[in-house]
């Protein structure tokens, strides 16, 4: 009887696969690796956007206030310059205080919309996301009639304004101009966001986290609000 040992058999060589070309090729290498520290690319490349955007107001909002304190000429009082007529009577920062409490409102329906998203309740996540993007409306809205009313019934202009430091229109329009034009792509992100809930886009892949992703970018947008708003109008 031949003991001899039988040789492994050595596992088949598979050759790699073709390489794909142009721009196939590029997203191809791209998506093979679709985590990075047990985070999603979605979200990594958010979170990265979100960084980078924080490094830009931060610039405009510690220019704002170095301006403010270095000017030799007084800063108009924000409470008069923002107060609406109601009834007879001035009321200060009323239409600040709406607009604060509509954004900040919409952050509580945006957390909802991601909760119904991950229990698969596309309907009831694709509602929030909508009352959500309302909410973002209603505050641009607002925010245009501040700009109408100060600019053809107060006079404020980029380079000046009749109520005193010069620099006031300027650091008003650039920082809430920039923060309106985060809240209306937001507005715009979102609806694509609930048109793809309700069309089903997400239910083949059971992936929601789009609608976290989006939700991420929301909040941001409020928090920077927050900070306008104190720096801003309270100071």
């Amino acid at each position: 009887m031949n003991t001899a040992a039988v040789p492994p058999i050595a596992p088949p060589v598979l050759a790699p696969p073709a390489a794909a070309e142009g721009w196939r090729g590029l997203v191809a290498d791209w998506s093979s690796d679709r985590e990075a520290f047990n985070v999603s690319w979605g979200k990594a490349m958010m979170w990265i956007f979100l960084l980078s955007d924080t490094f830009i107001f931060s610039c405009f909002l510690i220019g704002y206030m170095t301006v403010r304190v270095s000017t030799t000429v007084p800063w108009p009082n924000p409470s008069e310059v923002f107060a609406l007529t109601v009834g007879g009577a001035e009321v200060p920062l009323l239409l600040i205080a709406i607009m604060t409490f509509v954004l900040i409102s919409s952050s509580g329906t945006m957390a909802m919309a991601v909760n119904c998203a991950y229990r698969h309740d596309r309907a009831n996540a694709a509602a929030l996301i909508l009352v959500t993007a309302m909410c973002g409306e209603v505050f641009v809205g607002m925010q245009a009639f501040e700009w109408s009313k100060l600019i053809l019934e107060e006079g404020v202009r980029p380079w000046g304004n009749p109520m005193g430091a010069a620099q006031f229109g300027s650091a008003f329009f650039m920082i809430t101009g920039f923060h309106g034009l985060h809240v209306s792509c937001g507005v715009v992100y979102l609806l694509v966001v609930a048109f793809k809930l309700l069309r089903g886009d997400y239910e083949a892949s059971g992936n929601y986290q789009i609608v976290e992703i989006a939700g991420l970018y929301w909040h941001f947008v409020d928090l920077v609000w927050v900070f306008i708003f104190a720096l801003f109008y309270l100071w």
